[in-house]
Protein backbone atom coordinates (compact mmCIF):
# COMPACT_ATOMS: atom_id res chain seq x y z
CA UNK A 1 0.00 0.00 0.00
CA UNK A 2 3.02 2.02 0.47
CA UNK A 3 4.26 1.79 -2.60
CA UNK A 4 0.94 3.32 -3.91
CA UNK A 5 0.68 5.87 -1.99
CA UNK A 6 4.06 7.45 -3.67
CA UNK A 7 3.08 7.18 -7.03
CA UNK A 8 2.51 10.98 -8.43
CA UNK A 9 -1.71 11.62 -8.00
CA UNK A 10 -1.28 14.20 -10.88
CA UNK A 11 0.37 11.41 -13.62
CA UNK A 12 -2.48 8.09 -12.33
CA UNK A 13 -5.28 10.62 -14.38
CA UNK A 14 -2.98 10.26 -17.26
CA UNK A 15 -0.94 7.16 -17.55
CA UNK A 16 -3.05 4.92 -15.61
CA UNK A 17 -5.82 3.99 -17.61
CA UNK A 18 -3.81 3.71 -20.89
CA UNK A 19 -5.49 1.53 -23.99
CA UNK A 20 -2.90 -1.10 -25.57
CA UNK A 21 -3.85 0.83 -28.80
CA UNK A 22 -3.87 4.00 -30.18
CA UNK A 23 -7.21 5.56 -31.28
CA UNK A 24 -5.80 6.00 -34.99
CA UNK A 25 -4.12 3.26 -37.36
CA UNK A 26 -0.55 3.88 -38.16
CA UNK A 27 -0.55 6.34 -41.29
CA UNK A 28 1.92 8.63 -42.72
CA UNK A 29 1.05 12.14 -41.62
CA UNK A 30 3.12 14.23 -43.46
CA UNK A 31 4.10 13.68 -47.42
CA UNK A 32 7.86 13.09 -48.13
CA UNK A 33 9.10 11.37 -45.15
CA UNK A 34 12.81 10.54 -45.48
CA UNK A 35 13.47 7.03 -45.27
CA UNK A 36 17.33 5.30 -44.48
CA UNK A 37 18.28 2.51 -47.21
CA UNK A 38 16.61 0.33 -44.67
CA UNK A 39 13.37 1.59 -44.63
CA UNK A 40 13.30 3.66 -41.43
CA UNK A 41 12.18 7.09 -40.97
CA UNK A 42 15.92 8.99 -41.55
CA UNK A 43 15.70 11.40 -38.06
CA UNK A 44 18.58 13.39 -39.08
CA UNK A 45 18.32 14.89 -42.46
CA UNK A 46 18.02 18.65 -42.73
CA UNK A 47 14.52 20.16 -41.34
CA UNK A 48 11.85 20.78 -44.17
CA UNK A 49 10.91 23.99 -45.03
CA UNK A 50 7.51 26.29 -46.21
CA UNK A 51 7.38 27.70 -49.11
CA UNK A 52 7.50 30.90 -46.93
CA UNK A 53 11.59 29.93 -46.23
CA UNK A 54 10.94 29.41 -42.67
CA UNK A 55 11.26 25.71 -40.80
CA UNK A 56 8.40 23.75 -41.26
CA UNK A 57 7.35 22.86 -37.60
CA UNK A 58 4.68 21.14 -38.45
CA UNK A 59 3.98 17.44 -36.84
CA UNK A 60 2.88 15.33 -34.15
CA UNK A 61 5.83 15.58 -31.63
CA UNK A 62 6.91 13.20 -28.45
CA UNK A 63 8.90 14.45 -25.35
CA UNK A 64 12.36 12.81 -26.15
CA UNK A 65 15.57 13.74 -23.11
CA UNK A 66 18.14 14.49 -25.85
CA UNK A 67 17.99 15.42 -29.73
CA UNK A 68 19.10 12.51 -30.29
CA UNK A 69 17.35 9.58 -28.37
CA UNK A 70 14.42 7.43 -28.42
CA UNK A 71 11.56 8.94 -25.62
CA UNK A 72 11.40 7.07 -22.52
CA UNK A 73 9.19 3.85 -21.48
CA UNK A 74 6.40 4.55 -19.14
CA UNK A 75 5.69 1.12 -17.42
CA UNK A 76 6.52 -0.67 -20.81
CA UNK A 77 4.34 1.52 -22.57
CA UNK A 78 5.74 4.36 -24.92
CA UNK A 79 3.30 7.55 -24.66
CA UNK A 80 1.24 6.77 -26.65
CA UNK A 81 0.80 3.61 -27.32
CA UNK A 82 0.63 1.77 -30.61
CA UNK A 83 2.60 4.89 -32.11
CA UNK A 84 4.96 2.73 -34.01
CA UNK A 85 7.88 3.60 -32.02
CA UNK A 86 10.38 0.62 -30.43
CA UNK A 87 9.30 1.21 -26.89
CA UNK A 88 5.62 0.19 -27.40
CA UNK A 89 7.14 -3.50 -29.35
CA UNK A 90 8.75 -3.90 -25.84
CA UNK A 91 12.31 -2.87 -27.13
CA UNK A 92 15.00 -1.05 -24.95
CA UNK A 93 14.65 2.93 -25.11
CA UNK A 94 17.93 4.28 -25.77
CA UNK A 95 20.09 4.97 -22.70
CA UNK A 96 19.20 8.61 -21.81
CA UNK A 97 21.54 11.55 -20.30
CA UNK A 98 22.16 12.06 -16.59
CA UNK A 99 18.87 13.59 -15.35
CA UNK A 100 19.55 17.19 -14.18
CA UNK A 101 20.78 17.56 -10.39
CA UNK A 102 17.83 19.02 -9.18
CA UNK A 103 17.31 17.71 -5.13
CA UNK A 104 13.58 17.42 -5.60
CA UNK A 105 11.79 13.87 -5.04
CA UNK A 106 9.40 14.23 -7.55
CA UNK A 107 9.18 11.15 -9.31
CA UNK A 108 10.62 11.37 -13.42
CA UNK A 109 7.97 11.34 -16.09
CA UNK A 110 6.23 8.09 -15.71
CA UNK A 111 4.59 7.91 -12.35
CA UNK A 112 7.25 6.11 -10.24
CA UNK A 113 10.12 8.10 -8.39
CA UNK A 114 13.53 6.91 -9.03
CA UNK A 115 13.49 6.24 -12.88
CA UNK A 116 16.62 8.92 -14.03
CA UNK A 117 16.97 10.74 -17.17
CA UNK A 118 13.27 11.86 -17.57
CA UNK A 119 11.90 13.94 -19.95
CA UNK A 120 13.52 16.94 -20.79
CA UNK A 121 16.36 16.55 -18.68
CA UNK A 122 13.34 15.84 -16.16
CA UNK A 123 11.72 19.12 -16.98
CA UNK A 124 8.20 17.92 -16.10
CA UNK A 125 9.39 17.02 -12.94
CA UNK A 126 11.81 20.10 -12.55
CA UNK A 127 11.22 22.57 -14.41
CA UNK A 128 15.08 23.79 -12.90
CA UNK A 129 16.81 20.32 -14.05
CA UNK A 130 18.73 21.90 -16.87
CA UNK A 131 19.68 24.72 -15.04
CA UNK A 132 23.73 24.55 -13.66
CA UNK A 133 22.14 25.04 -10.32
CA UNK A 134 19.50 21.66 -10.30
CA UNK A 135 16.63 23.62 -9.50
CA UNK A 136 14.82 27.18 -10.08
CA UNK A 137 16.23 29.78 -8.36
CA UNK A 138 12.87 30.10 -5.62
CA UNK A 139 11.90 33.39 -4.25
CA UNK A 140 12.26 31.83 -0.14
CA UNK A 141 8.10 32.10 -0.29
CA UNK A 142 7.93 29.74 -3.44
CA UNK A 143 11.04 27.68 -2.28
CA UNK A 144 8.59 26.97 0.97
CA UNK A 145 5.44 25.83 -0.88
CA UNK A 146 7.68 23.36 -3.38
CA UNK A 147 8.83 21.81 -0.37
CA UNK A 148 5.41 21.69 0.97
CA UNK A 149 4.01 19.92 -2.41
CA UNK A 150 6.67 17.84 -2.88
CA UNK A 151 5.94 16.70 0.66
CA UNK A 152 2.18 16.41 -0.17
CA UNK A 153 3.01 13.93 -3.22
CA UNK A 154 2.29 16.81 -5.29
CA UNK A 155 -1.56 15.48 -4.91
CA UNK A 156 -3.02 19.82 -5.58
CA UNK A 157 -1.15 19.77 -9.34
CA UNK A 158 -4.24 20.86 -11.93
CA UNK A 159 -3.81 17.83 -13.77
CA UNK A 160 -4.57 15.90 -11.24
CA UNK A 161 -8.12 17.56 -10.59
CA UNK A 162 -8.69 17.77 -14.19
CA UNK A 163 -7.73 21.36 -14.37
CA UNK A 164 -5.08 23.00 -17.64
CA UNK A 165 -1.96 22.30 -16.32
CA UNK A 166 0.05 24.71 -18.18
CA UNK A 167 2.06 25.40 -21.06
CA UNK A 168 5.51 24.18 -19.61
CA UNK A 169 3.77 21.17 -18.03
CA UNK A 170 2.45 20.32 -21.70
CA UNK A 171 5.55 21.66 -23.51
CA UNK A 172 7.35 18.63 -21.28
CA UNK A 173 4.41 16.15 -21.08
CA UNK A 174 5.26 12.72 -21.99
CA UNK A 175 1.74 12.71 -24.07
CA UNK A 176 2.28 13.88 -28.03
CA UNK A 177 1.54 17.45 -29.38
CA UNK A 178 0.82 18.56 -32.52
CA UNK A 179 2.04 21.75 -34.61
CA UNK A 180 -0.04 23.31 -37.18
CA UNK A 181 1.54 26.46 -39.12
CA UNK A 182 1.00 29.22 -40.82
CA UNK A 183 2.14 32.39 -42.13
CA UNK A 184 0.08 34.34 -39.76
CA UNK A 185 -0.85 31.42 -37.06
CA UNK A 186 0.90 28.12 -35.14
CA UNK A 187 -1.73 26.32 -33.22
CA UNK A 188 -0.08 23.65 -30.56
CA UNK A 189 -2.49 21.11 -29.66
CA UNK A 190 -1.61 18.98 -26.58
CA UNK A 191 -3.42 15.40 -26.40
CA UNK A 192 -2.66 15.82 -22.25
CA UNK A 193 -4.62 18.30 -20.19
CA UNK A 194 -8.25 17.05 -21.99
CA UNK A 195 -6.71 18.06 -25.57
CA UNK A 196 -5.90 21.74 -25.13
CA UNK A 197 -4.93 23.76 -28.05
CA UNK A 198 -2.61 27.03 -28.12
CA UNK A 199 -2.93 29.90 -30.29
CA UNK A 200 0.08 31.72 -31.18
CA UNK A 201 -0.37 34.46 -33.75
CA UNK A 202 2.13 35.51 -36.23
CA UNK A 203 -0.08 38.39 -37.65
CA UNK A 204 2.14 41.36 -35.81
CA UNK A 205 -0.03 42.01 -33.23
CA UNK A 206 1.61 43.39 -30.18
CA UNK A 207 1.93 41.27 -26.70
CA UNK A 208 -0.80 42.06 -24.69
CA UNK A 209 0.08 44.20 -21.79
CA UNK A 210 -1.40 41.36 -18.82
CA UNK A 211 -2.85 44.45 -16.57
CA UNK A 212 -5.62 44.65 -20.05
CA UNK A 213 -6.52 41.55 -21.00
CA UNK A 214 -8.62 38.78 -18.55
CA UNK A 215 -6.24 36.28 -17.46
CA UNK A 216 -6.05 32.91 -18.95
CA UNK A 217 -4.73 29.30 -17.89
CA UNK A 218 -2.47 29.48 -20.80
CA UNK A 219 -2.15 33.41 -21.19
CA UNK A 220 -1.83 35.18 -24.85
CA UNK A 221 0.83 34.28 -26.91
CA UNK A 222 2.39 36.16 -29.74
CA UNK A 223 5.30 35.04 -31.99
CA UNK A 224 7.83 36.10 -34.45
CA UNK A 225 11.10 34.07 -36.37
CA UNK A 226 14.39 35.28 -35.54
CA UNK A 227 16.38 33.89 -37.63
CA UNK A 228 15.48 29.83 -38.22
CA UNK A 229 14.38 30.21 -34.31
CA UNK A 230 10.08 30.78 -33.71
CA UNK A 231 9.96 33.12 -30.69
CA UNK A 232 6.90 32.94 -28.49
CA UNK A 233 5.98 35.53 -26.07
CA UNK A 234 3.35 34.60 -23.39
CA UNK A 235 1.82 36.86 -20.73
CA UNK A 236 -1.66 37.28 -19.28
CA UNK A 237 -1.38 34.31 -17.32
CA UNK A 238 -3.37 33.73 -13.97
CA UNK A 239 -2.06 33.14 -10.53
CA UNK A 240 -1.29 30.16 -9.06
CA UNK A 241 0.00 28.05 -12.35
CA UNK A 242 1.92 24.99 -11.50
CA UNK A 243 5.49 24.53 -13.86
CA UNK A 244 6.12 21.24 -13.25
CA UNK A 245 5.14 18.44 -11.31
CA UNK A 246 6.85 19.55 -7.76
CA UNK A 247 5.18 22.53 -7.73
CA UNK A 248 6.96 25.41 -8.86
CA UNK A 249 4.18 28.21 -8.94
CA UNK A 250 3.48 30.72 -11.42
CA UNK A 251 2.52 34.02 -10.94
CA UNK A 252 0.57 36.84 -12.60
CA UNK A 253 3.81 38.14 -12.79
CA UNK A 254 5.33 35.88 -15.00
CA UNK A 255 6.30 36.57 -18.85
CA UNK A 256 7.04 32.84 -20.43
CA UNK A 257 9.72 33.11 -24.09
CA UNK A 258 9.87 30.10 -25.90
CA UNK A 259 11.86 29.59 -28.83
CA UNK A 260 11.53 26.76 -30.78
CA UNK A 261 14.12 25.30 -32.78
CA UNK A 262 14.09 22.12 -35.73
CA UNK A 263 17.13 20.93 -35.14
CA UNK A 264 16.57 18.56 -38.03
CA UNK A 265 13.18 16.54 -39.43
CA UNK A 266 13.53 14.48 -36.48
CA UNK A 267 13.83 16.77 -33.82
CA UNK A 268 12.35 19.84 -31.90
CA UNK A 269 14.24 21.55 -29.25
CA UNK A 270 12.17 24.43 -27.04
CA UNK A 271 13.87 26.30 -24.91
CA UNK A 272 11.61 28.65 -22.60
CA UNK A 273 13.07 31.46 -20.15
CA UNK A 274 10.56 32.07 -17.23
CA UNK A 275 10.59 35.51 -16.02
CA UNK A 276 8.46 35.87 -12.51
CA UNK A 277 9.92 38.48 -10.45
CA UNK A 278 7.41 37.36 -7.77
CA UNK A 279 8.22 33.87 -7.48
CA UNK A 280 12.00 33.61 -8.57
CA UNK A 281 15.00 35.75 -8.14
CA UNK A 282 16.13 35.94 -11.61
CA UNK A 283 14.71 34.64 -14.93
CA UNK A 284 16.04 31.06 -16.20
CA UNK A 285 15.79 28.56 -18.96
CA UNK A 286 14.41 25.26 -19.19
CA UNK A 287 15.07 22.91 -22.36
CA UNK A 288 12.91 20.55 -23.90
CA UNK A 289 13.52 17.82 -26.86
CA UNK A 290 10.78 16.33 -28.98
CA UNK A 291 10.82 13.49 -31.17
CA UNK A 292 8.83 13.28 -34.64
CA UNK A 293 6.19 10.39 -34.73
CA UNK A 294 5.77 10.65 -38.58
CA UNK A 295 2.81 7.90 -38.64
CA UNK A 296 1.20 8.87 -35.69
CA UNK A 297 -2.34 11.19 -34.62
CA UNK A 298 -3.39 12.73 -30.94
CA UNK A 299 -5.76 10.37 -28.99
CA UNK A 300 -9.00 12.02 -27.76
CA UNK A 301 -8.10 12.56 -24.10
CA UNK A 302 -11.26 13.01 -21.83
CA UNK A 303 -10.23 13.93 -17.87
CA UNK A 304 -12.93 13.16 -15.64
CA UNK A 305 -12.61 14.44 -11.64
CA UNK A 306 -14.48 11.72 -9.78
CA UNK A 307 -11.80 10.76 -7.11
CA UNK A 308 -10.33 13.46 -5.79
CA UNK A 309 -11.40 13.55 -2.28
CA UNK A 310 -9.55 10.52 -2.16
CA UNK A 311 -6.35 11.69 -3.11
CA UNK A 312 -3.56 11.37 -0.19
CA UNK A 313 -1.32 13.87 0.90
CA UNK A 314 1.72 14.06 3.47
CA UNK A 315 -0.69 14.43 6.16
CA UNK A 316 -3.54 11.96 5.33
CA UNK A 317 -0.89 9.31 4.58
CA UNK A 318 0.87 9.37 8.20
CA UNK A 319 -2.87 9.47 9.82
CA UNK A 320 -3.31 6.32 8.46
Amino acid sequence: MHAVKRFLIALIVSVAAVPLFAQWPSFPNSPGIPKTPDGKVDLKVPAPRLPDGHPDLQGVWETAPCPDCAPPVIDGLSPTPGSGQAAARGAAPATPPAAGRGNGNAPAAGGRGGRGGGFGRNIFGNVGGSTPEGEAPYQPWAKELVTKRMADNSKDNPDAHCLPMGIMQMDAHPYPKKIIQTPTEVLMIYEASGTTVREIFLDGRPLPKKEDVEPWWNGYSVGHWEGDTLVVETTGLMDDGWLDVRGSPLTSAAKITERIRRINFGYLEIRATIDDPKAYTKPFDAIMYSRIMATSQLSEFVCIDKDAQHYIGQQQSQKK
